[in-house]
């Protein structure tokens, strides 16, 4: 397979990139030359989609597949310049009007398209359709929820194992056995070159089936792979909530049982499954992200569009004090 992807540099893209490496495909890369070098043997070429003729350097080329990780102004994705046979435009579960119901699929209401940059899931669902309308069924959009796994840039996972290698009490939202819905973003890198090899189009959620990983599996597997002496301090969701933490910003990955935990982490993603979807142990995600961690320095990348997220520790210090 030819494939083009659009990024190729940062955390998404990137397990694209090596994933498409690693299956022997011929992968070239387009992005603004801002980040990270390509893996050996990636022709990288340089361009901007958003300034005029700024995709001059795919001039007569064609690939038999794109994979398109953009977030911003729709107006360029599935841009004219693009000659493709297949197009995968990773999107996000966003794109799915709240409330979202427990369990929801693909069918579930949408929200409308928006130009608006503030506004995320209108601009995806706007990205979608600027899909859909340059490549009709041969459109793959991939609806993304939480994605966890080596170079995150947002800061979630990276944020507990920090936390937790520091050690002492950590405050753990719970319940324990709260059911948690992610991908590794190698897992969406593989099942979306899957699906491009076989030809599949059209919207797929593309997330863990809800209950991989719970929030005990996951906060555990963080205190084994720091081999921290970390005590677990397991809090009620009303204890924490009353103290005005905000879950998912201030705990990350954690929501509370409720609606929004059921439209977060209780999706329908039998249609992924169905065509191949499989997803590693939370250990192995936790291992290899704290590995990837500790190679760096440390220090996780920050994606300059996000806030940082993470609990204050004075904050952390009175909710834990509060449980004595």
């Amino acid at each position: 397979m030819r494939l083009l992807v659009l990024g190729g540099t940062e955390f998404v893209g990137r397990a694209v990139v090596e994933a498409a490496v690693g299956r022997g495909w011929g992968v070239t890369v387009l992005n603004r030359g801002r980040n990270a070098a390509i893996p050996p043997g990636v022709v990288s070429l340089r361009g901007d989609r958003t300034v005029r003729d700024g995709l001059a350097a795919l001039d007569g080329l064609s690939f038999d597949a794109v994979v398109d990780t953009w977030s911003w102004d729709p107006a360029v994705v599935a841009p004219p310049a693009v000659s493709a046979g297949w197009y995968a435009y990773i999107s996000s579960r966003s794109v799915y009007q709240w409330p979202v119901a427990a369990g929801a699929s693909e069918s579930a209401s949408l929200v409308p398209p928006s130009t608006d940059i503030s506004d995320y899931a209108g601009i995806k669902r706007a990205g979608e359709l600027a899909a859909v309308e340059a490549f009709g069924d041969r459109a793959l959009l991939v609806r993304a929820g939480l994605i966890l796994g080596p170079h995150e840039n947002i800061g979630r996972l990276p944020w507990w194992l920090t936390r937790i290698a520091r050690g002492g009490d950590v405050l753990a939202p719970g319940p324990a056995s709260l059911p948690l819905q992610y991908i590794d973003a190698r897992d969406l890198a593989n099942w979306t070159l899957s699906a491009l090899e076989a030809g599949l189009g059209g919207p797929y959620n593309l997330v863990s089936p809800s209950g991989h990983a719970t929030m005990s599996a996951l906060l555990s597997a963080c205190v084994s792979v720091t081999g921290s002496a970390a005590t677990l301090r397991w809090a009620e969701p009303a204890a924490i909530l009353d103290a005005g933490v905000a879950p998912w910003t201030e705990l990350p990955i954690w929501l509370p049982p409720g609606e929004s935990h059921d439209a977060m982490h209780t999706s329908d993603v039998s249609r992924a499954v169905a065509t191949g979807l499989r997803c590693r142990p939370v250990t192995e995600t936790v291992a290899d992200t704290w590995a990837w961690l500790e190679s760096i320095g440390g220090v996780a990348p920050q994606r300059a569009d996000r806030p940082p997220v993470g609990l204050d520790p004075d904050a952390e210090a009175a909710i834990l004090k509060g449980l004595s």
